[in-house]
């Protein structure tokens, strides 16, 4: 069995050599993910023609356009250079091509219609959609959630579960004969500071870790149907945007909708399962669990979330007045859904113990820093990383330190090993990156509009991919209302990047540039 599927595979790959094209790996990697979305577009189609017999021109006329250029892409292309630049620009073109055509079932099918709204503010909120979406975000420009038909619905949530693991990995573990960077996509495009290899293959490491995510969505819609109140397709449409820490819900008052503890718990599980690295998960389906026990960064954010839970809790049952089994209640929920960058609500309503945009400040800062922080590397979380904290901890403990002993060896330490110090740079260079997009980008939202408050929660929320923000974009707000169409075109950018992890993006524009650069020199 194993020959025969290894000269199937060999066959390919010499068919795929033999083949002429463009080499291009942008184009070829583009192309491939297209065709994956477009399968997604059409399934949606049939949902919608099933459950309310509407009319699928505009979701089967987006899919067969996808499928096209995909096709169109794949075929007349093939794998070029596996420099860094190509590889990242592969990613970081990918993302967004697929946002941008990702938006065209919402504007065909009128999904931001309300009557009076223009055809660029429904454009705008499409692009912004799509881009939530993709890149597991959950904040939404969605005001009205009754409309849409459970097609759309499910397409929606569909696009988080394709960016929650990634299309890129994806497209590795489908196609074998990917050979050329693959590594380097999966770590460019995977969330996590690197990709951890399960097997000698990568394709092989690839479709275990989608097997591990497959299982986990699987498993949380399956216990959702089981209990009282989600129907099998709420179940399976939450079961997409827990495994993906997505946040998109097909009612506007998201799991609060269901005011049950049961459904609740349930998805507190899975957002913490969701918020692991994936590899220890597939170990842990082949019988070894060692991999949970002795990871220092998943300690380190089951802390994270008791500590931060006691504290908000505490501060809500002593400052805020709510009664402590209210308290405990939402204040898990909302530590656990912020601190996996997962963004549901169970907000009841705008005035419900759920709604933290009405939780005493200290609160509200404790979930601020959970957006940042996130959870940990190789999970579908995003977010600065719980390792990234631990190394950058370590490296200013270490600068203390020689102060006191200039001459000594320190090394920075994760765990018992010692991290080497292309990582601790590399580590240290992205805060500075992070911290300045923050700035950047909290200045350009007050410059268009919005205010402060909003600002600040809308950047480090959509560049942690977290959903919710503060003030009129909380959890039981809509984006379109609390932001203008500039800004939320900027923060629709800032979730591409942040669910690339900022490095892809900005080196994406070296490859034209250098290409430019070597032409006219």
């Amino acid at each position: 069995m194993r020959l025969r599927r290894a000269l199937a595979v060999r066959r390919a790959v010499d068919f795929h050599k033999q083949r002429r094209g463009i080499r291009s790996t942008p184009l070829y990697v583009m192309g491939i993910a297209l065709l994956f979305v477009s399968v997604g577009m059409m399934l949606s189609s049939l949902i919608e023609w099933a459950s309310t017999n509407r009319d699928t021109t505009a979701w089967s006329g987006s899919g067969l356009l996808t499928l096209g250029l995909g096709v169109l892409l794949w075929s007349a292309t093939q794998p070029g250079s596996a420099r860094a630049r190509d590889v990242f620009a592969a990613v970081g073109w990918t993302w967004i091509v697929i946002t941008l055509l990702g938006a065209l079932p919402f504007i065909l099918a009128g999904t931001f219609d309300l009557g009076a709204t223009s055809m660029a503010e429904q454009i705008v909120n499409s692009i912004f959609e799509s881009a939530s979406g993709y890149s597991a975000t959950g904040s939404t420009a969605l005001q009205d959630f009754d409309s849409p038909g459970r097609g759309l619905m499910m397409y929606r949530q569909a696009t988080q579960w394709y960016g929650g693991m990634g299309i890129v990995v994806l497209a590795v573990a489908v196609l074998p004969f990917l050979g050329v960077g693959g590594l380097d996509l999966m770590t460019a495009e995977a969330p996590g500071p690197s990709s951890d290899r399960l097997t000698p293959r990568i394709a092989e490491t690839a479709k275990r870790l989608w097997a591990a995510y497959a299982l986990l969505t699987i498993a949380v819609g399956i216990t959702l149907f089981a209990v009282p109140g989600p129907s099998l397709y709420d179940g399976v449409a939450l079961g997409i945007s827990t495994a993906a820490t997505g946040g998109f819900s097909p009612y506007s008052r998201s799991i609060g909708h269901y005011d049950s503890v049961l459904v609740e718990g349930v998805i507190i599980i899975g957002m913490i399962i969701g918020g692991i690295n994936f590899a220890h998960h597939w170990r842990a389906l082949q019988g070894h669990f060692s991999g949970y026990a002795n990871d220092p960064e998943l300690r380190t954010y089951l802390v994270m979330l008791t500590a931060c839970t006691t504290l908000v809790v505490g501060l809500l049952w002593i400052d805020g007045g709510f009664a402590f089994g209210a308290a405990l209640r939402v204040g898990l929920f909302n530590v656990v859904a912020l601190g996996t960058s997962t963004g549901f609500g169970n907000a009841t309503g705008e005035v419900s113990n759920g709604n933290f945009v009405l939780w005493v400040p200290a609160a509200q800062m404790v979930l601020l820093f959970l957006m940042v922080v996130g959870s940990c590397a190789g999970s579908t979380a995003v977010g600065i990383k719980v390792f990234r904290v631990q190394v950058l901890i370590g490296h200013s403990i270490r600068s203390v330190r020689r102060t006191q002993q200039p001459r000594a060896v320190i090394p920075v330490r994760h765990g018992a090993s010692a991290v080497s110090e292309d990582i601790v740079s590399r580590i240290a260079g992205f805060f500075v990156l992070y911290l300045l997009l923050v700035l950047s980008g909290i200045v350009i939202l007050t410059g268009l509009g919005a205010g402060l408050l909003e600002s600040i929660g809308a950047i480090v929320g959509t560049l942690s991919n977290m959903g919710p923000a503060l003030g009129e974009a909380g959890p039981t707000a809509s984006f379109s209302a609390a932001f203008s169409q500039p800004a939320r075109l900027v923060l629709a950018l800032f979730m591409i990047i942040g669910r690339l992890e900022i490095f892809p993006i900005m080196l994406m524009f070296a490859a034209p540039a250098r290409a430019l650069r070597d032409r006219f020199s």
